[in-house]
């Protein structure tokens, strides 16, 4: 008798401790899948927080937060467009004087920024600071919005970049116009000191002849370009600024 009772008192116990198990699996599971669905229901805003704060952490020097947000916008965009084979973002703040260092290139995947360097706009955009712009050829004006890096080629200024424009309207003639990425003397701090700003382009943002050959290299091949100002027809217009995200 005493034998049988043991037997029974076993199995209730092995029961017992299997339920147990099982439920502590299942909520397991449960705080997984709970855990993935926070991540997944993360809001744009709170995406371009997370990426700027994951940046500040590593680099001193950034964009305004307000400036690399647009630019993720047009980042997410093309890449969803399949148009973005280097994780690589080159962000261009116009509202800056061409005195600054107003040209950032973010790593996208180790939240790094590669260079921070000075960069020019046209010779008819502005004198210190850049206030107009085109699409037009032989106007010399700067073109704003975003851009996909394309391939290099030799010209008179060296190793020189294509970028292809994105915006009808704003930037889409970029290649007819030559607006290239380049290395200029009057890209140079040595200009600043002389000058108290730099050298104007015909439109292309130019950059120091010291860093343009391996800056060039980093972001050529399908990376993201923004070049921004606070332009209230282009904020208004820009079809890559102007969509609902999630």
């Amino acid at each position: 008798m005493t034998y049988r009772i043991l037997i029974v008192m076993a199995v209730l116990v092995f029961s017992f401790a299997f339920k147990s198990t099982e439920k502590r699996n299942e909520n397991e599971k449960s705080n997984a899948i709970s855990e993935i669905v926070a991540t997944e229901a993360l809001t744009f805003k709170e995406e371009v927080a997370n990426a700027y704060e994951a940046f500040s952490r590593k680099n001193i020097n950034l964009p305004t937060l307000e400036v690399f947000e647009k630019g993720m916008k047009g980042y997410y965009k093309l890449e969803k467009q399949g148009e973005v084979t280097k994780k690589i973002l080159t962000i261009v703040d116009f509202n800056l004087s061409s005195s600054k260092k107003r040209m950032w290139i973010l790593d996208m995947e180790n939240k790094e920024v590669l260079f921070h360097t000075y960069t020019s706009h046209g010779k008819n955009t502005g004198g210190e600071f850049a206030k107009k712009f085109s699409n037009t050829l032989n106007s010399l004006q700067s073109s704003l919005g975003f851009y996909v890096t394309g391939e290099t080629y030799y010209g008179s200024n060296g190793l020189s970049l294509f970028i292809d424009g994105k915006e009808k309207g704003f930037n889409s003639n970029a290649r007819k116009r030559y607006v290239v990425i380049h290395g200029a003397d009057y890209a140079n701090p040595d200009f600043i000191k002389k000058y108290g700003r730099l050298g104007r382009s015909y439109g292309c943002p130019a950059v120091p002849n010291a860093l343009a050959k391996e800056l060039i290299n980093t972001i050529k091949g399908e990376s993201v370009v923004y070049i921004h100002k606070n332009s209230s027809d282009y904020l208004k217009k820009s079809s890559y600024l102007n969509y609902p995200t999630a």
